[in-house]
């Protein structure tokens, strides 16, 4: 059964000393389109959570946020670079003397200067660092949930379509021996007139009536047609990974034909049953484009 690549999942999760809550958005891209969103503490698992990620979401625009927060944390007393802020105080006031102005406040210029304040991270424990892990796994799971439901929906929609242009061919097919005869009939008037008119080549003119036949014959067309449609509704049940590329390849098939059966018509009821069959198509490329 097909995917979709649109999905939402969230998890949240906490033990004795954190709580994580990872939340994902996922809509359709050809490739795996990846916005990470992580906290600085974690910043060393990045490489394993995007592989994380890679795997189970495959394709798609994926929006990923982890979040945590401490329990129970106790206020921490900044460290501050003391020999640093004295380097900044003095070369501010060097400035202010070459200048020969006053500064607002060097003071606190100096503390806002980069490297001087710094808040300590607390480190996580191997077991913090599991609970995370673990919790991203469940959200991508419930958002893989949520693109497998999403996907049921768009495969009896595109079996819709297909089936809908399966009907417009049989219609097709009964229209085919009343269109050849309109055609028979009207190269038999104009073969009278013309031989009543003029000379001509017997044997040209069963070469030249026999290319025509065949330029109009649309029975090979009919045929790939009905194959290509019946292969589209085999890989909507296919248990394979990843079917959106497969779906776009035939539908391009599809298209082929029904072209192609427009061309040779030649007939405004088969033209009409072609042209039902092109807005088919159309609907069912828009919808392959979020299929995985």
């Amino acid at each position: 059964m097909i995917k979709s690549m649109t999905g939402f999942g969230i998890a949240e999760a906490q033990n004795d000393n954190i709580n994580v809550e990872v939340e994902i958005k996922t809509l359709n891209s050809k490739f795996l389109d990846l916005s990470l969103k992580l906290p600085k503490v974690i910043n060393a698992k990045e490489i394993e959570v995007r592989n994380l990620i890679t795997k189970a979401l495959i394709r798609g625009k994926a929006s990923v946020s982890i979040s945590i927060s401490k329990k129970n944390k106790q206020l921490a007393l900044p460290n501050i670079d003391q020999d640093l802020f004295a380097a900044y105080l003095d070369k501010l006031s060097e400035l202010e003397e070459l200048n020969g102005r006053k500064f607002q406040d060097i003071m606190k210029m100096s503390l806002e200067a980069p490297e001087i304040i710094k808040y300590e991270d607390d480190q996580l424990t191997e077991d913090d660092q599991l609970l995370i892990i673990d919790t991203l796994k469940n959200a991508l799971e419930k958002c893989n949930d949520f693109r497998d439901t999403e996907g049921k929906t768009v495969s009896d929609i595109l079996a819709g379509y297909i089936n809908t242009i399966s009907e417009k061919l049989e219609i097709a097919k009964e229209i085919e021996p009343k269109r050849m005869e309109k055609i028979r009939t009207r190269l038999q008037n104009n073969i009278k007139e013309l031989t009543l008119s003029v000379d001509y080549d017997q044997e040209r003119l069963e070469q030249e009536l026999i290319y025509y036949s065949e330029k109009l014959d649309v029975n090979e067309e009919v045929e790939r047609l009905s194959i290509h449609l019946k292969y589209f509704l085999d890989t909507l049940k296919s248990k394979a990974e990843s079917h959106g590329k497969k779906l776009g390849f035939i539908s391009q098939e599809i298209g082929r034909e029904i072209n192609t059966l427009g061309s040779k018509a030649n007939d405004s009821d088969l033209q009409e049953q072609v042209i039902q069959m092109k807005e088919e198509l159309e609907k069912i490329k828009e919808q392959s484009l979020n299929v995985l």
